[in-house]
């Protein structure tokens, strides 16, 4: 069998998103009648179409195949020369396959996404936002984050403040936000920022947040101070004014004595106190002297006989920090993690700690998580949302992270009534140092696979859930 091939034209190139087509010709220089099919072989095979896929030729003929390629507009289209492959195989001598070898150029296309967890930050003394810096492009990114706000009222401790992304990745940025002046007294000041992703010879990509600055003492504190400083003032003055004359009775007394008809008495020695006149007694025992008799003991013992029972105190609620708390007396050095969920229209479920289940799978609209941790420095997080005016069909953090320290209770989304069902939230232990290892029950599906986050690599929180607005968690397993 002998067959002639020859593909125009041999390099190409193709937009990611567009189509290109080459013409793969050949020429059946055998003596027999043939049929060829053909097959795209390569990484370029899923993107590649072969039209007609199957060619009949008499002995000395010519025919042609198209192949045309579209590589998505999507970081798994590699830019750069990309290889190709047809496979050629003969119906009469399939032993004789050949394999025509060709080149495609996909052009490099950049995009970049940045988002703000959160996008509003609370503080007196600083704040600290992370900014996720997503490449969705096909070449690596290489950028620098610097941060801004009018009036220079916030100073900027970025880590780390240059990027390089790999296509398909993502990085994030740990911002500190300081204010330079303190609120000493009074209500709380918005201070807008940007923190803006600038790559080489393009405008920089401004992502737009908002530090709530605190002050550090509230108002209403202030005020009381300043009047019970005004008050004690007052009382001073007062007391200094009007300041109580104290005399003795028994100077009065004496007085009087010394005005009547009989002789004056000499004055006494002030050595030691006189004895009492004759006839005087000592003063009777005042009424209400207690008894001490039998017939007094015990007078009050029995008043509570015929009382009703004391009423059966109400048992604590058990929370993930009571669970953990528990966990870290038996095992001082350990590391745990205790939770449990909260189902719209349920209420709370049993507390789950160190990979056990919470929640019901298969059951339930999940709107809150409780968190505790214990050996771990502490955890923080928040909640991803269902989001109404979502316009990409994800949903969003409706709420500002919360952090707290081991053994106490960490609150995530909402129990009030008609809260939005979450679709997962975001959990990270020991200022992010440590790890945090997870999988969740999604509606209608099945167990994700176990996720952990990466500390030291940007990856520094794990995401339990889904993003997909229409969907929501049913059940989570964590460990630490």
């Amino acid at each position: 069998m002998s067959l002639w091939t020859s593909l125009e034209p041999a390099s190409a190139t193709v937009d990611p998103g567009g189509s290109t087509t080459v013409r793969l010709r050949l020429r059946n220089t055998g003596d027999v009648v043939d049929e060829y099919r053909f097959e795209a072989v390569g990484p370029l095979a899923p993107w590649a179409v072969v039209e007609p896929q199957a060619l009949r030729l008499y002995p000395g003929t010519t025919g042609s195949v198209e192949l045309t390629f579209a590589p998505p507009r999507t970081p798994d289209a590699t830019a750069g020369p990309n290889p190709y492959a047809v496979r050629i195989t003969p119906t009469e001598h399939p032993e004789a396959t050949t394999v025509p070898e060709g080149n495609l150029t996909i052009t490099p296309f950049t995009e970049v996404r940045a988002e703000l967890v959160p996008q509003t930050v609370k503080g007196r003394f600083r704040g600290r936002p992370r900014l996720a810096v997503d490449n969705l492009g096909n070449t690596k990114l290489t950028a620098s984050v610097s941060g801004s706000d009018n009036g220079d009222q916030l100073a900027y401790d970025i880590h780390p403040s240059n990027v390089q992304i790999e296509p398909g990745r993502a990085a994030f940025v740990r911002t500190t936000l300081k204010p330079r002046q303190i609120i000493w007294f009074g209500s709380a000041e918005r201070r807008p920022y940007t923190l803006a992703v600038q790559r080489s010879g393009v405008a920089p990509l401004e992502v737009e947040g908002t530090y709530v600055q605190r002050g550090f003492l509230p108002r209403w504190l202030a005020a009381f101070l300043s009047v019970a400083m005004a008050l004690a003032v007052a009382f001073v003055m007062l007391w200094i004014a009007y300041k109580p004359q104290v005399s003795s009775a028994a100077t009065e007394k004496g007085q009087e004595v010394a005005g009547s008809t009989l002789p004056p008495a000499p004055a006494p020695s002030l050595d030691a106190p006189k004895a009492p006149p004759a006839g005087v007694t000592a003063p009777p025992a005042a009424a209400g002297t207690p008894r001490t008799d039998g017939d007094g003991a015990g007078a009050g013992a029995g008043a509570g006989d015929g009382g009703s029972a004391e009423k059966e105190e109400k048992a604590p609620e058990r929370t993930a920090a009571t669970a953990v708390q528990q966990l870290a007396a038996d095992d001082p050095g350990g590391r745990h993690i205790c939770y449990r969920v909260h189902a719209a229209g349920q209420g709370w479920s049993d507390v789950a700690c160190d990979g056990e289940v919470a929640g019901t799978p298969g059951s339930g609209t999940l709107t809150a998580a409780n968190i505790a941790v214990s050996g771990t420095n502490g955890t923080s997080g928040g909640a991803f949302t269902h989001n109404p005016a979502s316009t990409d069909g994800t949903g969003h953090y409706a709420d500002e992270w919360t952090s707290v320290a081991d053994g106490v209770d960490n609150y995530v989304g909402s129990t009030e009534e008609g809260a939005p069902h979450m679709l997962g939230f975001s959990i990270s232990v020991d200022l992010g140092a440590g790890s945090v290892c997870q999988t969740s029950y999604v509606h209608d599906d099945t167990w994700l696979g176990l996720v952990c986050d990466e500390p030291g690599t940007g990856f520094d929180f794990t995401y339990v859930g889904t993003h997909d607005n229409d969907s929501w968690i049913e059940a989570v397993k964590l460990t630490v």
